[in-house]
């Protein structure tokens, strides 16, 4: 019995510190050489100040000089990213998707006369999974740019051309659709 409890305790110390502490040093010292951006959350940084990460999305306010990400059940925060889960024909989500498109149309309307609530792209009114996603769908830019561009007087050419710069194109060439990152497109639009 004192042998098999030796044995034991031995092997759960053993284990402890070779998965517990060596593996997660050897895990990250590698990806800290080897991707160091992605390793440290593919920060963001503004005048050498981390001002956010390219993997999430931020609240721009609604302040109309923005691109806007996708709604967030949220707000937007990290630290409680979930998806609301509501199926297709609850009254809940359909009342909310009702009034992410009155916001839409509310704000873009103005800048994009005879925008009509089928020519609203999907992402537009829908939340992501997480809730945090920071990439909205190349239509939904398009219809953006003509807002942004107003509010800071800028060419629409010149925002436009600054949305080509930051849409990302499908992974590995096959999956999903092409995305536009929100987050550094703002950024690059206050520089």
């Amino acid at each position: 019995m004192r042998k098999t409890f030796t044995t034991s305790a031995i092997a759960v110390v053993f284990f402890t510190l070779l998965l517990g502490i060596a593996y997660p040093l050897v895990v990250t010292g590698v990806s800290q050489v080897l991707f160091p951006g992605n390793s440290n959350g593919s920060q963001l940084k503004s005048g050498g100040k981390v001002v956010g990460s390219k993997l999430l999305a931020q609240d721009f306010k609604r302040e109309p000089k923005y691109f806007q990400a996708r709604p967030s059940a949220t707000g937007w925060s990290a630290s409680a990213t979930f998806f609301g889960n509501q199926g297709p024909n609850q009254k809940s989500t359909r009342d909310f998707y009702r009034v992410q498109l009155k916001r839409y149309l509310a704000l873009e309307g103005p800048y994009n006369p005879g925008l009509t609530a089928a020519a609203v792209p999907v992402d537009a009114v829908t939340d992501s999974a997480s809730g945090v996603d920071p990439d909205i769908s190349v239509a939904n830019a398009r219809i953006q740019s003509a807002r942004v561009a107003a509010v800071r007087h800028m060419p629409l050419a010149d925002v436009r051309a600054l949305v080509g710069r930051y849409t990302d194109n499908r992974s590995l060439g096959l999956f999903g659709e092409p995305g536009v990152n929100v987050t550094e497109l703002n950024l690059a639009l206050d520089r």
